[in-house]
């Protein structure tokens, strides 16, 4: 009865390394699978890591995660950030009000808050901690007013995974503005 429990133990615990396994190579199969569109993603990102304005400074500014230097979005602001400094900004466990439209590198578009109604027309409302990391590190770098292109790479939106027309490995591009943070909490 003894032997029959410590084999019964082992295999419980071998459970979550096959899986393991498995689930590895479901990624190398898709890494592989999906290496051309990944590639083109990567260069299309680089180039506009490399764009610059007018005045030749660079158009985007690179917005690193302070819990993960490796997380990043590429943010353009359309508005004069001086002026919503003053505005609430979110935190992670905070709720915001966006409105925003979601595309792909080449402009395929696969999302829009404008088609929804509520809680106010085209907003649409969530927690951030619910959301791919490239919004909460894009939000969080916001005050409440501001509007801008967020760009994110695949490690910090979907990455291997997929979502109607987001294949894996896309780099995703938002518009967006920050309407507001309901339910605003404080940092003690």
């Amino acid at each position: 009865m003894r032997k029959f429990a410590l084999l019964f133990t082992a295999m419980l615990l071998s459970i979550p390394m096959l899986t393991s396994c498995l689930n590895n190579d479901d990624e190398i199969n898709t890494w592989e699978e999906y290496a051309a569109w990944r590639e083109t993603n990567e260069a299309w990102l680089t180039e506009m890591t490399q764009r610059t304005d007018e005045n030749g400074d660079p158009y985007y500014q690179t917005v690193r995660a302070p819990w993960d230097y490796y997380s990043y979005v590429l943010m353009h602001y359309y508005n004069d950030t001086t002026l919503t400094r003053g505005n609430l900004s979110p935190h992670y466990t905070s709720t915001v009000d966006v409105i925003y439209k979601g595309q792909l590198y080449d402009g395929t578009p696969f999302d829009s808050s404008y088609l929804k109604t509520s809680p106010a027309d085209s907003v649409y409302r969530t927690k951030l901690e619910d959301i791919i990391t490239g919004w909460v590190i894009a939000l969080t770098d916001m005050h409440v007013g501001d509007s801008c292109e967020v760009i994110i790479p695949y490690q910090s939106g979907y990455n291997a995974g997929s979502s109607g027309v987001i294949l894996p490995y896309s780099t995703l591009v938002f518009n967006m503005k920050l309407v507001g943070v309901p339910f605003y909490e404080t940092n003690f």
